[in-house]
């Protein structure tokens, strides 16, 4: 079966399988090493289209308070000073454009709204898998401050600007 095959029988509506994907993150802090996170929360749904890629769609939905890092006291104050997850619960990728760049991989063009400020992005994505769905990863650098996602002078100091977003989801096509 060819490439071209297996796309064009995954076209269809898919779910994001929560227990089989991951939202996670890596910052760095000057005191120490990367510091990894995860969003525990959130919910997705994907239209392939295997025939004219360009035509599919992704849309995320992420709870900004479920994220975790293994250190209740810094996951308040992300919750609290630097996603404000109160005031904005929720953070969303809506796709604006999908590209086809070669026969596994993907440029996923759309709007990721933070903190209520929405900006463009590119994700970049490989489908690794098709047995049980679909399954895709990918990884973008994400500027902190294109989001206001910031505390104080002290803490962004020492806190980098940039932060890397890992992503592995496997969805399940809705009957």
């Amino acid at each position: 079966m060819t490439t071209t095959t297996v796309l064009r029988q995954l076209t269809g509506d898919y779910a994001v399988d929560v227990a089989r994907s991951r939202l996670g993150f890596t910052a760095r802090h000057t005191v120490g090493p990367r510091v990894p996170g995860e969003f525990e929360v959130f919910s997705g749904v994907l239209r392939l289209d295997g025939e004219d890629p360009a035509r599919s769609t992704a849309d995320l939905t992420i709870q900004a308070d479920s994220i975790q890092t293994g250190d209740r006291r810094r996951d308040a104050a992300l919750r609290e000073h630097f996603l404000d997850a109160e005031t904005y619960p929720s953070i969303r990728f809506r796709s604006t454009k999908v590209s086809q760049t070669s026969v596994t991989t993907f440029t996923v063009t759309g709007n990721l709204t933070i903190r209520g400020a929405t900006r463009p992005v590119v994700v970049p994505l490989e489908l690794v898998g098709t047995d049980d769905g679909v399954a895709f990863t990918g990884s973008l650098p994400l500027l902190r401050k294109r989001w206001s996602v910031s505390w104080n002078a002290a803490i962004n100091l020492m806190v980098a600007q940039k932060l890397d977003l890992h992503l592995e989801l496997t969805a399940s096509r809705i009957a």
